[in-house]
């Protein structure tokens, strides 16, 4: 199971990564849950200091940019292959 953390504050690239995640988990079936989180002080404990930021399973895999959809799908699928 992918364990997503998309970290930002409710801007729109924040929105944008975050709908993206959830359109390729639906696409690919994949087995995730995604957690949003807002809070300031929780972005340094990953890390990230420019948002959006983006946490599978432990670790950052993006931070201050938004990945296109293909990349961020094949990350999506590596880790879940590497998870099973």
């Amino acid at each position: 199971m992918l364990d997503i953390k998309v970290l930002g504050t409710g801007c729109s690239n924040c929105i944008k990564l975050e709908k993206l995640c959830r359109e390729i988990i639906g696409e690919k079936n994949l087995a995730a849950t995604i957690e949003k989180i807002t809070d300031y002080d929780r972005f340094a404990d990953f890390g990230v200091l420019l948002t959006p930021g983006l946490v599978v399973n432990g670790k950052v895999l993006a931070s201050g940019r938004v990945p296109g959809k293909q990349v961020l799908e094949q990350w999506l699928l590596d880790i879940e292959k590497q998870t099973n």
